[in-house]
């Protein structure tokens, strides 16, 4: 689906990593290519991207210069889903041979004409900011930005920032006008790999940068062997593309080579360089040392306070007097009653089992750098797949806490555990997907990869959740320490602070503490087309998320059972997903405030993948919550003595 499904899936299944280098060595995805002097290095285009939109079109949805024969890569999964299509360009690019001004499809010198149609998408497009993505040897093209900043105040001690834009700027505008970069200066570096004597020099690809510029067709010289004459220093004007007519102009290109030091192992650093590294540094060492804090606060707390309530229940005189003190040991015949819908429950439960487990291999295995950015559309593709295979362990958890739960219709319950949450995900989804059909997007799921999803679904999913569900449910359900009384207790009167919703905003504080740093990279990452590559961070705030996720839900069924309401299987699962409310606000801060989005079916497809990224994490916390809060609940009730 969009660019942003990739991210959705990514971000709700990635975990992070332990804190590590940036240059960090990568499994390779890709074996090194090496070139001779001379050799073509073949230039691909990926697509068109837009933080404005959010809506991804391929190369040739613009009228640019086609080669003799179009030929589309072969794809995989991932790929697809991100709305990559991979194409040839007709840029003749050899190795180590320079270029100084080549036209592209000119026939008999002549300039290409756009007509009124062709020039109004243009012009639509270069309003609309659409950055163009270009590969070469699989290294994305970057346009570098010189920043200079000035230190202590002094406007004469100047430091030049270099940073790296992902792709290059289709055009741009001022005032009413509107202008394409129709010249691109490829720069592109190599580096020399050592070699024994009377063996020919190779050379590796390690990095890949343009200077668009803009130049109309009076100010460039074409002879007849397609080659040009570039205007000397800003004599130039650039070339102008009116909507409301015909436009001529010349398509150009040029190529500069570089020797570079960069190694081939490393030649990614590039892209994956940050400005803000320090900040990051400081921020997640700084959600590190509040969350550990307040969480060595509320273990102390809640370990004094239960020793005290264990031995005095344990006491054999004045239990009358103690029983009234406090409430948690009233609710022992009702603590274990079987809640209302025990079959949704546990498939929501099993399903937050499936996502927790995805989430945390392919976050491990991305951290190791087995996904890395070089492997294009790899780890959208081991999501897709392990979600499927997680399965298995999801309907064993599910079935077992059904029967549990005194449940006896195991082949429904397995079957509302398949495709409850699997079966939203795809709804939302196939309706956004209708709409960005309609836009003649690329980041539109193909109706064969749409089929190929429903069979792995049915075909692999389903099967595997059927069988861990049979197992599952055939195990010995787990054995609650005390039984449970025929008549239901009486509930008293809670207090306002125990309600539902302020329960959810209380516990979610803590954990959504925890990431929201985090989640602001990743959030631009998803809808700013950036490289996320932090995974060792990553698996650092999911380490953090689940110890939080797990002491609040512990300390939110104590009070709940002290306040003698033991109604606790819903609402623990609910309040524990609270930091996904959270998300959902922060998710509406970043729209309104970091965010150019003004049309209705990018804010449609903005707020519709929100909503999943929400919904999943409210899933993998409430899971994670709930089962910390039963092995709690289980563990203390085991511990008194109940006549």
């Amino acid at each position: 689906m969009a660019a942003a499904m990739q991210d959705w899936v990514q971000w709700s299944l990635l975990l992070v990593s332990l804190p590590c280098e940036t240059r960090a060595f990568y499994v390779p995805g890709v074996a090194p290519m090496n070139f001779h002097q001379n050799d073509p290095v073949e230039i691909k285009a990926v697509k068109l991207t837009s933080s404005r939109t959010q809506l991804p079109y391929e190369y040739y949805s613009l009228p640019f210069c086609q080669p003799l024969k179009i030929t589309y890569k072969a794809e995989n999964l991932g790929e697809v889903l991100r709305g990559d299509r991979i194409v040839n360009t007709p840029f003749q690019v050899l190795m180590n041979s320079e270029k100084k001004c080549e036209v592209l499809c000119s026939e008999s010198n002549k300039p290409v004409t756009l007509n009124r149609e062709k020039s109004r998408l243009v012009a639509e497009r270069i309003s609309e900011d659409y950055y163009v993505h270009l590969i070469a040897d699989n290294l994305p093209v970057a346009t570098r930005l010189e920043l200079y900043s000035s230190r202590d105040g002094d406007d004469k001690k100047k430091e030049k920032d270099v940073q790296f834009e992902h792709g290059y700027r289709l055009g741009f505008t001022d005032g009413n006008k509107i202008y394409l970069h129709n010249h691109l200066s490829f720069i592109l570096y190599y580096h020399r790999e050592d070699l024994e004597e009377d063996q020919e020099h190779t050379y590796r690809v390690v990095r890949f940068e343009v200077i668009p510029q803009s130049i109309r067709l009076e100010d460039l010289k074409v002879d007849e062997k397609s080659s040009c004459t570039l205007p000397e220093g800003t004599n130039s004007s650039p070339q102008e593309i009116d909507p409301t007519k015909e436009n001529h102009l010349y398509f150009t290109y040029s190529v500069h080579w570089e020797e570079s030091d960069i190694k081939w192992a490393s030649r990614w650093d590039t892209y994956l360089t940050m400005s803000d590294v320090q900040i990051h540094w400081f921020s997640i060492i700084n959600s590190v040392v509040v969350v550990f804090f307040l969480s060595g606060i509320l273990s102390m707390i809640i370990i004094r306070t239960l020793r005290k309530d264990i031995a005095n229940y344990n006491k054999e005189d004045d239990i009358e007097d103690t029983m009234e003190e406090s409430g948690w040991k009233l609710v022992h015949g009702d603590v274990f009653r079987p809640p209302q819908y025990p079959m949704i429950l546990s498939s929501l439960l099993g399903s937050g089992i499936q996502l927790f487990c995805m989430i945390l291999i392919v976050i491990f295995v991305a951290m190791l750098g087995m996904l890395s950015p070089s492997s294009r559309g790899a780890l959208m593709t081991t999501a897709c797949f392990l979600f499927m295979f997680m399965g298995v362990f999801g309907g064993f958890s599910a079935g077992r806490l059904y029967r549990t739960l005194k449940g006896h219709r195991w082949k429904k319950g397995a079957f509302c555990t398949a495709t409850l949450y699997p079966g939203v995900v795809f709804g939302i989804c196939f309706i956004l997907n209708c709409f960005i059909w309609g836009k003649h997007s690329s980041g539109a799921v193909p109706f064969p990869t749409m089929v190929a999803l429903l069979c792995m679904w049915f075909g692999i999913s389903l099967p595997l959740v059927y069988l861990g569900y049979y197992f599952g449910f055939r195990k010995q359900p787990y054995d609650n320490p005390v039984r449970t009384n025929q008549i239901p207790r009486q509930i008293p009167e809670q207090r306002w602070y125990m309600n539902r919703f302020v329960g959810i905003l209380m516990a979610g504080i803590l954990p959504f503490g925890a990431m929201f740093i985090e989640l602001f990279f990743i959030f631009s990452a998803i809808w700013e087309n950036q490289f996320y590559y932090l995974f060792g961070f990553l698996f650092l705030v999911f380490i953090i998320l689940v110890v939080s996720c797990s002491q609040i839900s512990i300390v939110m069924v104590y009070f709940q059972l002290c306040a003698e309401d033991y109604r606790w299987w819903w609402r623990n699962f609910l309040v524990s997903g609270g930091s996904a409310f959270y998300v959902l606000v922060y998710a509406i801060f970043y729209f309104v405030n970091k965010l150019d989005i003004v049309e209705f079916i990018p804010s449609l497809l903005y707020f519709g993948y929100t909503a999943l990224m929400v919904l999943s994490f409210w899933l993998l916390t409430g899971t994670i919550g709930f089962y910390a809060a039963y092995m709690f609940v289980r563990k203390i009730y085991a511990a008194v003595k109940i006549d």
